[in-house]
């Protein structure tokens, strides 16, 4: 394996046609949305295909015994708006990123969630790169201050701490499969500010999740507990999957995401391994639907609904993994598989239905908890765009390369 060495083919005619077809009709849905949601991010759609809605404001925590998200999902939102400006060129879908981005600005000192990650590098991340305003910079880099703060260094290794504060131990043992897919900022933090602990912890983190959350048949864990002392795994378990033991798809989907980021923006070849073995497990159990179960393992008597949001975070890591291979057939493989999967969501799963909000029907949020089945999630709509993006505009929401700060830095960063 080596860095740059594969180049995809030109982009099938019927692909760019339905990605453009995507692309337009998410467009269309984000002006009409605008109309209505005031000062609310959407987040997933109800079985009428209405978004259920919620302020940026509403930040993690315990409510009880219960752990609450708040709202990790706004970032993603000015993603979207960001990729409608490259796709139509239009100021407004600019203006109203810049106005969104605003209302998320003060979350950038929430030190109580990984979601931070999510939050800004779907957001001011992408903002910078386009615009070149050290602003947006600036925020993603408090951010990943706050993220890299939720560390917890033990006698095996060191993880980031996924949910509530560090002086709750109920916070400062957890971790995610989730919390890979967002080292993508801790990675950019320590290009953007040439401070390299942000680059360490998340390497550490990695490390040490492989060793604790990814099974020995390569499927993957939901959530960890640790001894926070010793670093041993306590149990492994589940809030969104069928059970503690089965492989949650999303759960893999974030655990290739993150891998293939790793490689992407270290080079260091074992992260690439590590992603390859974490996919080829999942195309395997795939099989011949571009789109898998919410959960491989969960019986068909008891519902199987699909992940759209699943399949869309596998197609855009696919799409960044294979330049990176040095096997051509294999790359060619890992690309090929990402725009089948596109392609079949373009064809089968857009929310044509102007009365379904949302870009992809059968997302589902949590099955468990009967929130977000068979609709529209943002994140899902995110990464689908995002993969597309890489398709038809590659370099403008994303670099092409490893190393996010593509613009030269304005400003250091020692702490």
């Amino acid at each position: 394996m080596a860095n740059g060495r594969f180049h995809p083919s030109k982009l099938e005619s019927s692909l760019a046609c339905q990605a453009n077809k995507a692309l337009d009709l998410l467009a269309g849905k984000l002006e009409e949305d605008e109309r209505t949601l005031g000062l609310a991010f959407p987040i997933y759609t109800d079985d009428q295909g209405r978004w259920n809605t919620q302020f940026a404001s509403i930040s993690a925590g315990y409510e009880g015994d219960s752990w609450s998200h708040g709202n990790w999902h706004c970032g993603f939102w000015v993603g979207l708006l960001l990729a409608s400006h490259i796709h139509t060129g239009g100021q407004r879908f600019l203006n109203l990123a810049r106005e969104r981005l605003r209302l998320i600005e003060h979350r950038a000192n929430d030190p109580h969630t990984h979601d931070i990650g999510f939050i800004f590098d779907s957001s001011a991340i992408p903002a910078w790169h386009l615009l070149g305003d050290s602003k947006y910079a600036e925020m993603a880099l408090q951010a990943a201050r706050c993220l890299r703060a939720r560390t917890v260094a033990t006698a095996r290794g060191a993880y980031v701490s996924s949910w509530g504060p560090l002086n709750d131990p109920r916070g400062a043992s957890s971790s995610a499969i989730d919390t890979m897919a967002n080292l993508p900022l801790l990675y950019w933090a320590a290009d953007y500010s040439g401070n390299a602990s942000f680059r360490l912890v998340a390497q550490a983190h990695a490390d040490f999740t492989w060793t604790n959350f990814v099974r020995p048949n390569r499927s993957t864990y939901h959530a960890v507990e640790y001894d926070t002392a010793s670093g041993d795994r306590l149990r492994g378990y589940t809030f969104q999957g069928y059970s503690d033991e089965s492989d949650w798809t999303r759960g893999q989907a974030w655990a290739i995401y993150g891998f293939t980021q790793s490689w992407l923006e270290t080079g260091s070849q074992l992260y690439g391994e590590r992603a390859i073995e974490l996919a080829d497990y999942y195309l395997k159990r795939l099989g011949e639907d571009p789109v898998p179960p919410w959960d491989f393992d969960a019986p068909a008597d008891a519902g199987r609904p699909r992940d759209t949001a699943a399949a869309a975070i596998v197609a855009s890591a696919l799409l960044d993994l294979a330049p990176l291979l040095n096997d051509q057939t294999l790359a060619s493989f890992y690309q090929k598989k990402a725009e089948w999967i596109l392609m079949g969501l373009c064809s089968d799963y857009l929310a044509n239905d102007p009365h379904r909000r949302g870009l992809l029907t059968d997302g589902c949020y949590s099955m468990p908890h009967r929130l977000g089945v068979s609709g529209a999630t943002l994140f899902g709509d995110f990464y689908f765009v995002e993969a597309l993006c890489k398709l038809l505009y590659p370099g403008r929401l994303r670099p092409l390369h490893g190393g996010r700060s593509v613009q030269s830095r304005v400003s250091g960063d020692n702490r």
